[in-house]
């Protein structure tokens, strides 16, 4: 299995997790603040695999990559910052809308 596929299950995880909490839920993660969080977090990513990578930390094998690359990082690296960038608002909002609900009980 390449980090592709693995990067795509668990993209594909995120975004239909994030579908399902997404319904019902009384407030929604704010799309502006989304993409604020996602740009942070691929800049973080690039910044901080480049230099692992670079210290010798970890490496990647060539015939299971696709061959994109940031700097050192390959592109895959950057599918799990985007998961949670996906996933976790809706999950924030949908806990947060249980415990209000408790409360109010």
């Amino acid at each position: 299995m390449t980090y592709l596929v693995l990067c795509a299950v668990f993209l594909a995880v995120a975004i239909v997790a994030a579908l399902l909490l997404r319904r019902g839920a009384e407030r929604r993660p704010s799309l502006a603040a989304t993409a604020i969080a996602a740009l942070a977090l691929v800049v973080l990513t690039a910044v901080f695999d480049n230099v692992m990578i670079a210290a010798g930390l970890f490496a990647y094998d060539d015939a299971r990559i696709s061959g994109i690359r940031i700097g050192a990082a390959p592109i895959e690296d950057f599918a799990y910052p985007l998961a949670a960038v996906i996933l976790l608002p809706h999950l924030w909002a949908r806990l947060r809308g249980r415990a209000r609900a408790g409360e109010a009980a």
